[in-house]
């Protein structure tokens, strides 16, 4: 379990460091490098080594995300499942599916869902180079919605050498947002640099949250610490986007931001077991 001395915290956005992930999204090659994490993709690490790191940070669970680019699935929702299964305690699944088939991928989202039993879908718009409220990802909101999870996507710019257009949050995930109020929507990755338009986004719609990862918490805009401290309490879950950047380094530099403690509970944990439906 996580280190005594340690926030317990739950993980919004993180994947497995497998050896063949730089090889099969070429595009984030560039990502790890800048991010000084490219040895870690590189060498691999086991689910137990990244366990240990968890326990190290003081995380007590990831929600770990499986992967599907067009033509190709990169991590499948069976390969997350049997890392769930080995550490349930420490892991729970967040599915990826072809969009480019829609009855194809309801139909495995419903079984990531009731016989996998994962928490939560995740799309990469940037993936697809097709923006949230293209025609492709309706029949999975409605069903999201049908099976009371929340649809996790990217927001702001892409890391990976690819069009950050898609991850505009305005217009794009707006009109999601108001097309289906059900649907609860977590945008990660902060929504850098339109973040003053993510904020909005969660202001305005009750069910729009917004999730650190991929960015250090000693680089959070100011005004998003702001909103976690203030109107946006609830709106905020902590992410770090593993492996690309480290559970202790995040953990260690969410500790410097000088939360109160009611807020940094909610950041750190709160809202994740409330937003993703976990006991």
């Amino acid at each position: 379990m996580p280190a005594a001395n340690t926030e317990r915290a739950n993980d919004s956005w993180a994947q497995p460091a497998l050896k063949h992930f730089i090889e099969d999204v070429p595009e984030a090659a560039r990502l790890f490098k800048q991010s000084h994490t490219s040895h870690i993709i590189g060498s691999g690490i086991t689910a137990e080594q990244m366990v240990a790191s968890m326990d190290s940070a003081g995380v007590e669970r990831a929600m770990l995300c499986a992967w599907h680019r067009p033509g190709k699935s990169l991590t499948s929702n069976d390969e997350i499942a049997e890392i769930v299964a080995r550490f349930p305690d420490r892991f729970a699944g967040v599915a990826a599916v072809n969009l480019e088939k829609p009855v194809e991928a309801v139909r495995e989202l419903d079984r990531a869902v009731n016989k996998l039993g994962f928490k939560a879908l995740r799309v990469i718009p940037w993936l697809w180079i097709r923006p949230p409220n293209d025609m492709l990802f309706y029949p999975l909101y409605v069903k999201c919605i049908e099976l009371d999870i929340p649809f996790c996507t990217q927001v702001g710019h892409t890391g990976p050498l690819m069009p950050s257009e898609p991850g505009r949050p305005v217009p794009y995930l707006d009109e999601v947002a108001l097309t289906f109020p059900e649907l609860r929507i977590v945008g990660g990755h902060i929504g850098y640099p339109w973040t003053d338009e993510m904020i909005g986004l969660a202001w305005k719609h009750e069910n729009v949250f917004i999730d650190t990862s991929a960015h250090l918490p000693r680089y959070y805009p100011p005004q998003l610490i702001h909103f976690m401290k203030s109107y946006g309490r609830e709106k905020v879950l902590f992410g770090t986007n593993f492996p690309q950047l480290p559970f202790e380094k995040c953990m260690e530099q969410v500790r410097g931001l000088d939360l109160a403690d009611e807020v940094r509970s909610a950041f750190l944990r709160e809202n994740a077991l409330r937003v993703f439906k976990l006991s």
